[in-house]
């Protein structure tokens, strides 16, 4: 049985293992009203490192394991980004929920990203946060450097967080690695029709500005918010000022 882990106590929860496709993910999902947010995490982690953000955020929340993550059992076979989105898509059509506010944070990001140009009435806006993979550095050592960077200027709650989950993640997590570094987001970039907010923590290496301004160039509309004296974790702990944006994006829509 899956357990809660970011709903405040004493708040009803549902928690759900849906598989599709020969994956399964885990989802769980409180609050109530509207925005509806979905939370899609990062290689290597899981739901259970963004407690910070998920008890600041209005309205309803659903946190996902994605398959071979988190509680998610290992998938057969190592999905891709856009398996990824077509199995959120499926498990969105499946409980009904939707059109949701998608936040994706690092690899999360290209997922929400392919989410919201293959599944366009399910996402009624995009948050990208800590955006990966830098299309002029689309390696493993390059990537691998840039972790290293971001988590020796990380706080102690992030590292331990997220060495936790790294850990859970199992023997295929480089394979994981390398199906990341094979997307390319920016091919969804430009299909996507939702408004989309970019966020960036000030001292993030994983998602340079450079890369920042080209998502802003591939997508008419988007906006970016550079989050001060924060790194890659910028949704994991004192993570007030992204909700703050967050919120007031989703205001808008």
């Amino acid at each position: 049985m899956p357990t809660s882990y970011l709903a405040p106590a004493g708040t009803p929860v549902t928690l759900l293992e849906f598989e599709h496709a020969g994956s399964t993910l885990i989802a769980e999902t409180f609050g109530e009203g509207e925005p509806t947010f979905l939370l899609l995490h990062g290689i290597g982690m899981g739901r259970s490192v963004y407690l910070d953000i998920a008890q600041r955020l209005p309205g309803r929340l659903i946190a996902l394991d994605l398959p071979g993550f988190g509680e998610a059992p290992e998938p057969t076979r190592t999905l891709t980004m856009e398996r990824h989105a077509d199995l959120v898509a499926a498990y969105l059509r499946h409980t009904g929920e939707g059109p949701v506010v998608v936040i994706g944070h690092s690899m999360g990001s290209q997922i929400a990203a392919e989410l919201a140009a293959r599944h366009p009435l399910l996402v009624s806006g995009v948050v990208l946060a800590g955006p990966t993979v830098d299309k002029t550095k689309r390696n493993l050592a390059a990537q691998g450097s840039y972790l290293m960077r971001d988590l020796m200027g990380e706080r102690p709650l992030v590292i331990w967080r997220g060495a936790r989950e790294y850990l859970r993640g199992g023997p295929h997590l480089i394979r994981k690695i390398r199906a990341t570094i094979a997307h390319q987001p920016e091919k969804a970039f430009v299909r996507i029709t939702a408004p989309v907010l970019v966020l960036r923590g000030e001292d993030d290496p994983l998602a340079p500005m450079s890369w920042c301004r080209a998502i802003l160039d591939a997508i008419p509309g988007a906006r970016l918010e550079v989050i001060p004296d924060h790194g890659h974790g910028t949704l994991i702990s004192d993570s007030e000022p992204a909700a703050r944006l967050i919120e007031g994006f989703a205001a808008e829509l």
